[in-house]
């Protein structure tokens, strides 16, 4: 398997490429940072499988991995990550993911996550599948968060979760810097988000971007 490593921790990185080099299935073919670097690796290096991790600098890994995937969704992409939050999981799952493992889990999980995913099936870290069904099983109940907010601060989430930075959503909404600071402020007080990559992955994970 062709595989492309994407973690923006040099030592996990290495770390990583080591571990798969050693195994016969696996042919590294490269390792990137950050999500540009990736969309482009992508493309040029033909990936089978990409290995990645979820917090990147500049664009989310949901961002990376819902770009990649229309370009290109033959290749599956395995997310290995510390986020165990169900929002991460969700938006990972609905951007297009083909596994999700968590980084504490053994060396075990993460070759059968990898082998699964490459033969086309979705697969699980066994530590957060029940609460992922659990969490699916509850939100049938629910009315959606979201609704809470106007539809300025929806507009808002959703260019931030499309990677638009705030001088780009002033323009492109026709307000100034300090008022889209000001409503994605708002936004993530009403729903007790805490960094631009819980909003891209609650905005993923509610439909308010389109895969």
């Amino acid at each position: 398997m062709r595989t492309l490593i994407v973690e923006d921790q040099t030592i996990m990185r290495d770390g990583l490429q080591a571990l798969l080099a050693s195994e016969p299935d696996f042919e590294m073919i490269g390792a990137t940072a950050e999500g540009e670097a990736t969309i482009r690796a992508a493309t040029t290096l033909h990936p089978d499988i990409i290995l990645m991790g979820l917090s990147m600098p500049h664009m989310s890994g949901t961002s990376i991995i819902t770009q990649i995937k229309r370009k290109h969704p033959e290749i599956k992409i395995v997310v290995l990550t510390f986020h165990k939050e169900d929002q991460f999981i969700q938006a990972a799952l609905q951007a297009g993911a083909d596994a999700y493992v968590l980084k504490d889990d053994s060396r075990e999980e993460l070759f059968a996550a990898l082998h699964t995913a490459v033969t086309g099936r979705r697969y699980l870290s066994p530590s957060i599948l029940e609460r992922v069904i659990k969490g699916y099983l509850d939100r049938t109940a629910e009315t959606p968060s979201w609704v809470i907010l106007t539809d300025r601060e929806r507009q808002v989430m959703k260019l931030i979760a499309e990677g638009y930075r705030t001088k780009d959503i002033a323009a492109r909404l026709t307000l100034s810097p300090r008022t889209v600071e000001t409503h994605r402020t708002n936004l993530m007080k009403k729903l007790d988000l805490t960094s631009v990559s819980a909003v891209t992955a609650y905005a993923i994970a509610n439909g308010i971007i389109a895969q």
